[in-house]
């Protein structure tokens, strides 16, 4: 019953105009991969334009995000927890500290590493985007019922379990 994704164009690869399509278009059909992906560019793409309408980039809000969950962990764990290369999240990391919106302390565990934590200002901000965020989600659910969003919540979650993934979420 898999099929691959559908095109709206016609054979010979050109729209009706004559012009190449923009993209491949998914139906209801198409592999569960492609729709997942096709949804999560979607998201992906809403929720970075809410975090550079804050000022920030779709990253930095993950990070910040990640940090609001767990201020105790290093470097080296939230980039493994996130799944980015520790030079990309070091960048990442110093960007956000000159814009005031993290600290990094010494671990006193050990003096060798360092843990990043939200100042006042950067849990804000975090709580303004993920508001934001949660308003375009609601509106690309709006036309569900909350038991069909609460059941796709979970079958996502049932997917994805409880394990870390090495891949990254960025």
């Amino acid at each position: 019953m898999r099929s691959q994704p559908s095109s709206s164009r016609p054979a010979g690869g050109r729209t009706a105009d004559g012009a190449a399509p923009d993209d491949i278009r998914p139906t209801v059909d198409s592999e569960i991969t492609w729709l997942l992906h096709r949804a999560a560019q979607r998201l992906r793409n809403a929720t970075g334009e809410q975090a550079e309408a804050h000022g920030i980039q779709l990253r930095d809000y993950i990070i910040l995000s990640a940090l609001e969950l767990d201020s105790s962990l290093t470097q080296i764990e939230l980039s493994a927890s996130l799944g980015l290369d520790k030079t990309t999240l070091m960048n990442q990391l110093g960007r956000l500290e000159r814009m005031g919106l993290i600290v990094r302390s010494v671990d006193p565990r050990d003096a060798r590493a360092r843990i990043p934590k939200n100042t006042q200002a950067g849990s804000e901000l975090r709580a303004r985007v993920a508001h934001a965020c949660e308003r375009v989600e609601s509106a690309m659910l709006d036309g569900f019922t909350e038991q069909d969003v609460s059941t796709f919540r979970r079958m996502l979650f049932d997917i994805i379990g409880d394990t870390h993934d090495k891949g990254s979420c960025l």
